[in-house]
Parts: C-alpha cells; structure tokens; sequence
C-alpha cells in the first residue's frame, strides 16, 4: 500500500473509492476477507466482479455509503464500477 493510498484507508481492508478509482488499485486478501468500499466520491458508484469463480453485482452506492464484500475463493478478481468503467480493483485472494 503507497503512503496515498494510506491516506485514503481507514485500515487494511477499505478499499476507497474517490476520484472515479479505486485506492489502492490492488491488494492482496486471505480467502474469506471482507473489503468494505467506500464512496468517498461526490457521485454514485456500483460495484462489480464477473469472473470465474467469484461473482457480485452491487445496488447503485451513494456518496459516502460503504459496501462489505467478502471474496470465498482463491484467485484474481478484477472489481470494476458499471458507472465507470475505466476504474478497476485487481484482488488477489489467497
């Protein structure tokens, strides 16, 4: 984790979500770990996962409302918000 992305953490598992991205960009979790997303940013954001082995699909998340999402499997999980889809959350779960 840089020292930005730190600033923008309450702890290890918040993924922060300001500036239409994901901060940090990547992490690496123990199976079964809850990442709690923070909307940090003045508009809406929806959270997702479509890959083999694990799959989520959030409700639309409003400006500083945070989402729990634990990953159940090993492997690489790209996260990707459908409102913009230039933001991505690589996830390695171990």
């Amino acid at each position: 984790v840089t020292a930005a992305a730190a600033a923008f953490a309450d702890d290890a598992n918040t993924i922060v979500q300001a500036g239409r991205a994901f901060h940090p960009g990547e992490i690496t979790i123990s199976r079964g770990t809850t990442l709690d997303f923070a909307n940090r940013d003045d508009f809406i954001h929806q959270i997702y996962v479509d890959s083999e082995g694990f799959n989520y699909d959030s409700e639309e998340q409003q400006p500083g409302q945070t989402f729990h999402i634990a990953f159940p499997a090993d492997g690489t999980f790209p996260v990707r918000c459908h409102i913009h889809p230039k933001m991505l959350l690589t996830v390695h779960v171990k």
